[in-house]
């Protein structure tokens, strides 16, 4: 069996890190080849390390039974990104902070890969949502959490007119639109006041940005539903960005529609995962602080 890894190379430690993870793959009879993007930090190998086989993301992504993600739940969306057209299964080891999307903890690794190896685990189908901006006629860009239109650096608000199936919603004023996925309800949604959408949900949340109005609230549509958002500012430009991760400026007014996509991400999850107790423990549901349980 053969994984992939691609490790974050800001992460103190990496290397130890990275060394670990590929002796415990290798002592349970796994192969192992590492993303090109590690060499990065090539200064800091150790001899181990420069032993490994490097690939570029293609040749990797088309060779491996799994993909591993190694660092916290940016790392992981990064990753998830490049393996969206790969259809391989991916999981995350942690060592960051939160960790809703890699489940797997470093101090559990090698009864995790034993369990891969044996087969006990789950692939969990994530939706994944996909846009494009109709005025410009750009190439579709997609996202695994949620897209955001907004101000940018711009220090005023931006007007935008929502539309859903091509019928008119509203028209409001805010710093910005959150366009969230279900696995996207627990990030950047939630901390503006969105729901929590179980990932098995077929839904799609839009929730605004600090809106001018208080009678503006997130919205929960139907993940078939197509949306329309029609930005303007009295700034030369919007910015939109897909996961946190990638950024694009469009002249304004600009027009962009979200759907969710055909693709979908398959995450590897323990066999015993839960995600409702994965709510509880990160987002300490029940945790009473005047007695510490």
């Amino acid at each position: 069996m053969k994984f992939g890894l691609f490790p974050n190379t800001t992460k103190n430690n990496i290397v130890e890190i990275v060394n670990e993870v590929i002796t415990k793959i290798n002592a349970n009879n796994g192969d192992v080849i590492i993303s090109n993007s590690f060499k990065e930090i090539e200064e800091k190998f150790n001899d181990f390390i420069k032993k490994q086989n490097f690939a570029d993301d293609d040749t990797l992504l088309n060779s491996c039974n799994f993909v591993i993600s190694i660092g916290g739940d940016g790392t992981m969306l990064n990753t998830a990104y490049r393996t969206i057209k790969y259809n391989v299964p991916l999981f995350g080891v942690n060592f960051g902070k939160l960790g809703f999307l890699a489940e797997y903890d470093i101090l559990n690794l090698e009864s995790s890969i034993r369990d891969i190896m044996k087969g006990n685990y789950i692939i969990d189908e994530r939706m994944i949502l996909e846009g494009e901006c109709i005025s410009n006629n750009s190439e579709c860009f997609y996202s695994v959490n949620d897209f955001v239109v907004e101000k940018g650096p711009w220090p005023k608000m931006i007007e935008m007119e929502l539309y859903v199936d091509d019928n008119f919603v509203t028209c409001f004023l805010a710093d910005g639109l959150i366009i969230a996925s279900p696995t996207g309800s627990t990030a950047y949604s939630l901390s503006v006041g969105g729901p929590i959408v179980s990932p098995n949900a077929d839904a799609i949340t839009i929730s605004p940005i600090s809106p001018h109005s208080l009678t503006m609230r997130p919205l929960v549509l139907s993940a078939k539903q197509k949306i329309k958002v029609i930005a303007k500012s009295q700034h030369k430009s919007i910015q939109i960005n897909s996961d946190g991760q990638r950024v694009e400026n469009y002249l304004t007014p600009v027009q962009f529609v979200f759907r969710k996509s055909e693709k979908c991400l398959k995450l590897v999850k323990p066999a015993t995962a839960n995600y409702f107790e994965t709510l509880r423990k990160k987002l300490m549901w029940g945790f009473d602080v005047r007695n510490n349980n």
